[in-house]
């Protein structure tokens, strides 16, 4: 592995530990509501399921099976836009889109 990939590696993995993290231990208590850093840290959870929808599509999008990032998508979106629950979206369409794969394998 060359030097490079490896210390980008590095980089992103002790970024994304710092931002799962650290807002964890923060205490947002005395944060006024609405204010800035309060409407970031609401933001993150949205941001993830776009970011894991993204990552699922590219594959797709260069000739794959639509059926299981349709039946994602879809239950991301229902679950999401009934219950505005971001872990409830998340496992949904996790297990909708294990559903598509399993129902349609690949090859």
């Amino acid at each position: 592995m060359r030097l490079e990939v490896l210390t980008l590696a590095l980089i992103v993995g002790a970024f994304t530990w710092a931002f799962r993290y650290l807002p964890t231990r923060a205490d947002i208590s005395r944060l006024p509501q609405g204010g800035p850093l309060a409407r970031f840290l609401a933001a993150t959870g949205p941001a993830a399921i776009a970011t894991l929808f993204t990552a699922s599509v590219v594959p797709f999008v260069q000739g794959g099976m639509p059926l299981p990032l349709g039946l994602g998508s879809i239950a991301v979106l229902a679950v999401f836009g009934a219950t505005r629950s971001v872990v409830g979206a998340t496992m949904a369409g996790s297990a909708a889109y294990g559903l598509g794969v399993w129902l349609l394998p690949p090859g």
